[in-house]
């Protein structure tokens, strides 16, 4: 988290506005001479002053930076929020959704969400974008096109419908890409608009011309302008021609020269990224990646039948073993998983690698030194995994943010990551080592060195500490405090 200056612009402009607001209740009791019929509407300001009476003071002047924190708070006074995304309760980025939603109808704010894909939870206020037909067409046309983000249309027409009925205040864009959004019907419509943009990136894609992830290749074509695209196999996948060039192009007019949008990265690699690319003359926030730590503890194995971590333990035949845990969805090259194979190899017999999230072909070809789980959508079962391990190894090749790492700390699991993306930037030397991108051996020392200071170093009480940083209220929180309040 970074450190505050001593200054601090929201403040002062709350001090100011608390000011402001007395001197006008002391004017408004003069005038009437009588207290009892002041009272309090439901304005926004009122959230933030006190209701004490005191001799008004004399007029301060406001610095540039509170005059702009004053008007973002006098611009809110509905604070309506719409929030955008592929999916919304299911998956990383679908489940923050859904807890930005619940924290921000908790402190005030009105809220709709918008997503293109599966359902949505119960009781929420929102709007699915098109229909499963839309996303087939979509995800065709792209396949034969290389022009992931540009269909979708007629849905994104409608889209705008609800965006003109609903009157948002801010709209806060996570993945828009995902088969079912235009990306030019959506921003040409946003830069008519006075309403304020929050966009979270969760990967590269906003800045390529093609790819969501460029590390594992060492692609920087993204800094300039892409052109022959060595990821055309990759997701968003083409198998017809390369439209990369015309696609970055594309981006780079629709995605800039917006007067009032914040960029939110998870981690300050992608923070870093943004700053090479087209995208770097908006401000941008790193708020990392929340998890439920009422989900994600540590659960103590008892020696009973409803008890996951025992059944686990027994089911798998792991008493006496060291348990190495990697979990992914899906299991690819670039996840790590040949890395775990050559791991494998150079592991004593005492540890066992446990691998959760595997499908049928992956689970048919893996070594016999190697133990495979297939995909798990609970998360019990996955806190119950965490805690059996003695360390979650995490050999992806590139990746934003992974929220396993925290998982796994919060259930007092300390972890082994390569420097790939911003996976280092989830742990610290207290609960876990980070070693240089393919190196197993780097690994092996590692793992050698947790195992040594089993019940001294990287215990169960200093992943926890480290873990409480990225609980998901506290990241909510800081969002609102950050980003939604804070600009």
């Amino acid at each position: 988290m970074k450190k505050r200056n001593s200054y601090d612009p929201l403040a002062e402009a709350r001090a100011l506005e608390q000011e402001r607001l007395e001197r006008e209740r002391q004017e408004m009791i003069m005038a009437q001479n009588d207290i009892s019929v002041v009272s309090l509407d439901g304005n926004i300001e009122n959230t933030y002053i006190g209701q004490g009476m005191k001799e008004p003071e004399p007029e301060v002047l406001y610095t540039k930076e509170a005059r702009k924190v004053v008007r973002s708070l006098n611009n809110l006074e509905t604070r309506r929020v719409m929030l955008v995304n592929t999916v919304v309760g299911t998956g990383s980025v679908g489940r923050l959704v859904q807890g930005l939603y619940e924290t921000l109808s908790a402190n005030g704010y009105e809220c709709m969400v918008a997503y293109g894909r599966d359902t949505h939870p119960e009781g929420m206020n929102a709007y699915r974008i098109g229909q499963d037909l839309d996303v087939y067409i979509h995800g065709g046309l792209s396949r034969l096109t290389d022009r992931h983000g540009f269909y979708s249309k007629r849905a994104t027409v409608q889209f705008i419908n609800v965006i003109e009925e609903f009157k948002p205040d801010i709209i806060h864009l996570h993945n828009v890409h995902g088969y079912y959004l235009n990306i030019r019907v959506l921003f040409e419509y946003l830069k008519t608009t006075d309403i304020r943009i929050i966009w979270t990136l969760h990967d590269c894609w906003t800045f390529t011309g093609h790819c969501s992830h460029f590390e594992y290749i060492g692609c920087t074509k993204w800094i300039n302008g892409c052109y022959s695209c060595e990821q055309l196999a990759e997701y968003p996948k083409s198998v017809g021609k390369d439209n990369s060039t015309r696609n970055w192009n594309d981006k780079r007019e629709l995605f800039t020269g917006f007067e009032n949008l914040t960029l939110v990265t998870p981690s300050q690699w992608l923070k870093a990224r943004v700053e090479q690319s087209f995208m770097g003359e908006y401000h941008t926030v790193v708020v990392p990646t929340g998890i439920n730590t009422d989900i994600f503890h540590p659960v103590t194995e008892e020696r009973r039948d409803d008890n996951l971590v025992f059944r686990l333990r027994n089911s798998l035949n792991l008493r006496n073993k060291n348990v190495l845990l990697g979990v992914a969805n899906p299991w690819r090259t670039r996840k790590g998983l040949m890395q775990f194979v050559n791991l494998s190899k150079l592991i004593n017999e005492r540890c066992v690698i446990v691998l959760v999230g595997l499908n049928d072909d992956q689970l048919s070809s893996l070594p016999d030194s190697i133990i495979g789980i297939g995909h798990t959508d609970s998360p019990e079962e996955l806190a119950a995994l965490y805690s059996m391990a003695d360390i979650y190894v995490n050999l992806t090749l590139e990746d934003t943010f992974p929220t396993t790492n925290i998982e796994a700390i919060a259930c007092g699991t300390p972890v082994i990551t390569y420097r790939s993306g911003g996976s280092a930037e989830t742990i610290d030397d207290t609960c876990g080592i980070s070693v240089e991108r393919n190196s197993v051996q780097g690994v092996v020392a590692a793992i050698d060195t947790i195992l040594a200071q089993k019940g001294i170093a990287y215990t169960k009480e200093d992943c926890l500490r480290r873990a409480a940083l990225f609980d998901r209220e506290v990241r909510f929180e800081e969002y609102i405090r950050e980003v939604y309040e804070g600009m």
